[in-house]
């Protein structure tokens, strides 16, 4: 089984920008010590198995959308030991770090990602057969979300599209 230590050479590279407004690591802090301070201001440990579903989504980068249990999966086709239970609290914990952005479908499951910088117009098309995730970026949908926001004297932090569609495999078959 690999070492925590050497999963993913871009452990944490999104800690800089995603955790400075929510008592993350300083700007700029890239290192898997960033994310060890961090957890340990929120009272956490960087265990093992944090490590490894970081890393996972930092191999497979940003636009991935992935549930628990195919993160699980992956997981264990990698031969990494990590329980289910542990990988749910994982991504929940990691979400609301601001490490990963979650997706939750209207028909009651989650799909998570990797956050980036590029998130505040980010958009699904979800299919509800398959569950097949496309991103795409529309600046009508985030003009509307900031005029919505102003009109309410809201101030808009983000604005997400979920669109429930048949994708074309499943159309096909319907």
């Amino acid at each position: 089984m690999p070492s925590p230590s050497n999963l993913g050479s871009n452990l944490g590279s999104n800690l800089g920008s995603n955790l400075g407004s929510k008592a993350g690591p300083a700007a700029g802090d890239t290192t898997s010590e960033g994310l060890r301070t961090s957890l340990h201001d929120r009272g956490q440990r960087l265990t093992p198995q944090r490590q490894r579903v970081l890393a996972l989504f930092e191999r497979i980068g940003e636009g991935t959308h992935l549930s628990a249990e195919e993160v699980h999966q992956r997981l264990l086709k990698a031969q990494e030991r990590v329980s289910l239970a542990t990988v749910y609290r994982t991504l929940r914990l990691l979400s609301s770090m601001g490490l990963l952005q979650e997706l939750e479908l209207p028909e009651g499951g989650r799909r998570f990602e990797l956050a980036g910088d590029t998130h505040r117009d980010h958009h699904h098309l979800v299919c509800v057969r398959c569950g097949r995730t496309e991103e795409f970026e529309n600046t009508a949908v985030l003009a509307a979300g900031e005029d919505a926001a102003a009109a309410h004297a809201f101030r808009l932090l983000d604005c997400v599209l979920t669109v429930r569609a048949l994708c074309p495999s499943c159309a096909e078959s319907a």
